[in-house]
């Protein structure tokens, strides 16, 4: 695979999993792998948000990191989150993750300060000037309190030519359009994913490269026969599949931090996987754990 392989399709943001004690499940977290490989997903994203990056230590990151891009060993392009509040531990990540033989990192904006935009900038610079990976940005200004505007990417990908990519993770068509029409309008090669399940369709019909979101982990089937059909030019399936998929985000409002919801979702599809998620989430009460089998059940997904 080239270093700069362009990324486009279905990239489900891989859970992580653990056993009841809090330690990485090694077999589970294979399990996961090999179900999606088979689902014919386009790449995986580990270690990120719903990965539970920001609730691991530094050694634990590395750890996840070396294992699932040596268990996928070159089935799908793999992608490490290596964000974090510390450039230098940003550098350091993302270099072990080029090490290890992954396809490419993704970065999110450190999420505790707001910083100024040249200190933005300086840091997503760092970042890309320390590795020769492709980068993907990641843009989720929900949590971190701060927007990466298209503009702004722009700036950033005309300064490097390894910034490949982003996912938009952010409930705004408009935002989506800009992001194509300003940063692909410009870099034709860039890729905008969407972050969010029921934004899938309208990023592909805007010209965008596919979906970075979580139900591609508990009912893959939906977002990839989305993507197929739109590039079949099957506009009728594609919207028979975007109604299924439009009723999914209600199970993100069952819990928050969501990651033991994914868990519980991808459960009730079939996964006999642990839901053990890191403090500060909890598991799930039985009355949420049937909230979320309801959804899939109206969703005809279980």
């Amino acid at each position: 695979m080239s270093r700069l392989m362009k990324f486009s399709g279905i990239i489900p943001p891989v859970p992580t999993v653990f056993k009841d004690d809090g330690s990485f499940d090694t077999a589970g977290m294979a399990l996961v792998i090999d179900h999606l490989v088979n689902a014919g997903v386009d790449g995986m994203f580990f270690l990120g948000t719903g990965g539970e990056f920001s609730q691991m230590s530094h050694e634990e990151r590395l750890a996840v990191a070396e294992f699932v891009v040596g268990y996928t060993a070159g089935r799908v392009p793999v992608l490490i989150g290596t964000g974090s509040t510390n450039t230098r531990e940003a550098v350091t990540l993302s270099r072990h993750a080029q090490s290890i033989g992954a396809n490419g990192v993704v970065a999110i904006n450190p999420y505790y300060w707001k910083v100024t935009e040249e200190n933005l900038f300086a840091y997503f610079s760092t970042i890309a000037k320390s590795v020769e990976l492709p980068v993907l940005l990641y843009n989720f200004p929900a949590l971190t309190g701060q927007d990466l505007y298209p503009a702004f990417v722009k700036r950033l990908v005309d300064a490097h030519p390894n910034i490949v990519g982003l996912k938009d993770t952010i409930d705004s068509v408009a935002h989506l359009r800009d992001m194509v029409d300003i940063v692909k309008g410009a870099h034709p090669e860039f890729s905008v994913f969407c972050g969010y399940d029921d934004h899938l369709l309208n990023t592909l019909l805007l010209g965008g490269d596919g979906a970075i979101s979580a139900s591609a982990n508990f009912a893959p089937n939906v977002s990839t026969g989305i993507y197929r059909a739109v590039k079949d030019g099957d506009l009728a399936r594609a919207t028979a599949l975007h109604r299924t998929i439009l009723q999914l985000p209600r199970i993100y409002k069952v819990d928050v931090p969501f990651v033991g919801v994914v868990k519980e979702a991808m459960k009730a599809c079939g996964l006999p996987i642990s839901s053990y998620s890191l403090p500060p989430a909890a598991p799930l009460s039985e009355e949420k754990i049937a909230v979320v089998r309801r959804v899939l059940t109206d969703a005809g997904i279980n």
